[in-house]
């Protein structure tokens, strides 16, 4: 039974990139990336491409799959929460398809780097009966760029973000680990995300991801710097 619905938000509109999610990365548009994992688990999930794009339209029906129109321009906005839209999808295909998803499966097109394996990790370790979660996420750790080491300004003068007000010192090896979400996979139980509207849940489970799984593409920088990564 199917009881998973995946997303892959990809509306046109975008500051970084114009254009961002029909980018090619290695031959392919970037879009494509997250379509072709995403047919990888038709056995136990629908897919469902949320956007505002005929072009993207068409990359969808190139691979078979239904398409039931184009994301609101209300939703397709640099302020539009990626929340929203899920919602929005969700109540339009469980009416459709007149059936009610269990599980919702997100995934980035700017995240195009994946494993299957990493996937079926996350999906498996929140349904299985002997866990306690309701949510899982990918993640990355911080290294350079920690916490312990980041200033604000308040009245114009330069305060640490956490920590008091000694400096820390410590060598990036003798910190704290620290984590953030990689934005490759969200996966989320349908009743928490309504509850929580969120697409993180209060009892989440991290996968922590390394290298190219963690890229995340927001800049053109992004990109190339990924396919020199590719490339070498």
């Amino acid at each position: 039974m199917k009881n998973i619905l995946t997303i892959i938000p990809a509306r046109s509109g975008s500051k970084g990139i114009k254009n961002k999610n029909l980018k090619i990365l290695n031959g392919k548009p970037l879009i494509n990336y997250s379509i072709e994992i995403a047919k990888k688990l038709k056995k136990i999930s629908d897919i469902c491409i949320s956007t505002d794009s005929r072009e993207i339209k068409n990359i969808v029906m190139n691979y078979s799959i239904d398409f039931y129109g184009l994301r609101p321009k209300y939703l397709s906005g640099d302020s539009s929460l990626t929340v929203d839209v899920v919602k929005y999808e969700l109540k339009k295909y469980e009416k459709i398809l007149k059936k009610k998803y269990e599980y919702i499966l997100l995934l980035q097109p700017t995240c195009p780097i994946r494993k299957i394996e990493h996937l079926k990790n996350i999906i498996n370790t929140v349904m299985s009966k002997k866990n306690d979660y309701d949510s899982g996420i990918s993640l990355r750790k911080i290294e350079a760029d920690h916490p312990c080491r980041m200033k604000v300004f308040k009245n114009k003068k330069l305060r640490n973000l956490i920590g008091g007000t000694s400096e820390d010192m410590r060598p990036r090896q003798k910190l704290p680990p620290v984590y953030i979400r990689s934005g490759s996979y969200y996966f989320i139980k349908v009743s928490e995300m309504k509850k929580n509207n969120s697409l993180v849940g209060k009892k989440c489970y991290g996968l922590v991801l390394k290298a190219l799984y963690t890229y995340n593409i927001d800049t053109i920088d992004d990109l190339n710097l990924l396919k020199m990564k590719i490339n070498k």
